[in-house]
C-alpha cells in the first residue's frame, strides 16, 4: 500500500488549486513566464517581478489535437503540452504572458515554431554538448539574451542585484527540495515515491518560492520524526530507483502501481529527482556566468556526451541503497532511448544492479502488460 499522509493532495488537486492562484496573481498584474525544461533560468525569471510555471503535458486527453499538426509518431510529452495549448484547456499557457523554452530535442524546438504562432515564444538555443569554452560562453549569451528579452516584455530593468537576490532564493529552495529527496536514503524510506512525483510536481503550482521552501522544509521534518518513531528498523521492501524520461504522464499507471504491487521507490535518477537541484549556483561569481555554469552541468540525455550521468547513477545506487532499477522511457524519445544500453550496461554489469526497461506513452493501452512486467521484476528481486 501507499504510505500518504492525511492531508495528500493529488497532482489534478494541486493543479486546479494553482488555477486560481494564478489567476488571482493576474488579476493585481502579475507577469507569467510559461516554461518546459529543468535548463530555463528562473532566476532571471524572479527577477524580471514575473512568476514561473511549468507547462509540461501528463494526459493523453490533449494529444489528439496536437496530431492536427505535429506527427503522431512524436513522443507524447510534446504532444501533450503542444495539444494542451492549441486547444486552449491549459489555463496555465493562457495565463502566461511568454513562453520560454529551450532547444533540449529536435521534437520540442520544432514543436516551439508552432507554438511561437500562437503566444510569443523566446527559445534559448542550448549547446548540445559543454566541451570548451564556446559552449560555457553561447550559454552565458543565451542568459543574457533572456534577460534583454524579458526586460522588453515586461518593460522592467534586471538589475545584478535583483538577480543576486534571486540566486540565493532558488538556492535555499533547491537546498531545501535536496533534502526533501534525501528522505528516500532511510531504510525503511517513510516516504511513498509516489508523493514525492507528486508533491515535487505539484510544485510548480505555488507561485511562492518561500512558502514551497517553508511546505518542503515543514514536511522533510516531519518524515524524519515519522521514520524515527514508527519505520526506524523496521524490514524493508524492495527499493527501486527510476530513470529515463519524466513521469508525471505515466504517475499513475507506472510510478503508483510499483508501490501498490509491493516496492518502494526511493529514489529518481530523472527530471523528477535531485538533477537540476543538487547542484547550486555560485552566489560570488557574476551571475551570468555563474547561471550558465550550473545549468549547463545538468546531466540529461540531450547533452552529448554525457558520462556525468554514469557518474550521479553510481552516487545514486549507492546512497540509497538500491535494489533494482526501473527505466521510463517515452516513444520517440531519441536520447534517452539512445543512452538506455549504456546505462543497463553499466547498471547490470558493474553495479550487479537488475534492471527493467518500460518503453511507452500516456495511454492506459498498455497498463495491464506494464504490472505484469513490473509483478515479474519485482518478484525476481524478492
Amino acid at each position: 500500500m501507499l504510505k500518504l499522509p492525511e492531508n495528500f493532495h493529488s497532482y489534478s488537486e494541486a493543479r486546479k488549486e494553482g488555477f486560481i492562484r494564478l489567476k488571482e496573481l493576474k488579476e493585481t498584474g502579475k507577469k507569467v513566464v510559461g516554461l518546459f525544461c529543468s535548463y530555463t533560468p528562473t532566476e532571471i525569471i524572479l527577477a524580471s517581478g514575473a512568476v514561473p510555471v511549468g507547462l509540461c503535458g501528463v494526459n493523453e486527453e490533449s494529444i489528439h489535437f496536437a496530431e492536427k499538426i505535429l506527427p503522431k509518431n512524436l513522443c507524447p510529452l510534446i504532444k501533450s503540452s503542444f495539444g494542451s495549448a492549441i486547444s486552449d484547456t491549459c489555463p496555465y499557457f493562457y495565463f502566461s504572458d511568454i513562453i520560454v523554452a529551450e532547444t533540449t530535442c529536435d521534437g520540442k524546438k520544432k514543436m516551439y515554431e508552432w507554438m511561437n504562432e500562437i503566444k510569443d515564444t523566446h527559445v534559448m538555443q542550448l549547446p548540445q554538448g559543454r566541451d570548451g569554452y564556446g559552449a560555457l560562453n553561447s550559454w552565458r549569451g543565451e542568459m543574457i539574451r533572456l534577460k534583454d528579452a524579458l526586460s522588453s516584455k515586461f518593460n522592467v530593468r534586471i538589475t545584478e542585484d535583483d538577480l543576486h537576490k534571486a540566486i540565493k532564493l532558488v538556492n535555499r529552495e533547491r537546498k531545501a527540495l535536496v533534502d526533501f529527496f534525501e528522505i528516500g536514503k532511510l531504510k525503511p524510506s517513510p516516504i511513498s515515491g509516489y508523493e514525492i512525483n507528486t508533491v515535487v510536481d505539484a510544485n510548480g503550482f505555488l507561485f511562492d518560492t518561500e512558502e514551497k521552501i517553508n511546505l518542503l522544509e515543514k514536511r522533510t521534518n516531519q518524515l524524519r520524526n515519522d521514520y524515527e518513531s514508527n519505520y526506524k528498523g523496521q524490514a524493508s521492501r524492495p527499493r527501486i530507483l527510476i530513470t529515463g524520461c519524466p513521469t508525471g504522464g505515466v504517475r499513475e499507471k507506472i510510478i503508483r502501481q510499483i508501490e501498490e504491487l509491493g516496492a518502494d521507490i526511493v529514489a529518481f535518477e530523472n527530471c523528477s529527482g535531485p538533477r537540476a537541484q543538487k547542484d547550486l549556483v555560485d552566489e560570488n561569481k557574476e551571475p551570468y556566468l555563474a547561471l550558465a555554469e550550473k545549468y549547463l552541468r545538468v546531466n540529461c540525455s540531450v547533452m552529448s556526451p554525457n558520462p556525468g550521468r554514469i557518474k550521479d547513477m553510481e552516487i545514486m545506487l549507492d546512497e540509497y541503497r538500491v535494489d533494482g532499477v526501473i527505466e521510463v522511457l517515452l516513444h520517440a524519445c531519441h536520447t534517452f532511448a539512445i543512452e538506455s544500453y549504456r546505462m543497463r550496461k553499466f547498471v547490470t554489469e558493474e553495479k550487479h544492479i537488475p534492471y527493467l526497461t518500460l518503453e511507452t506513452d500516456f495511454s492506459q493501452s498498455d497498463t495491464g502488460q506494464i504490472n505484469t512486467r513490473i509483478s515479474a521484476f519485482l518478484e525476481m528481486l524478492s
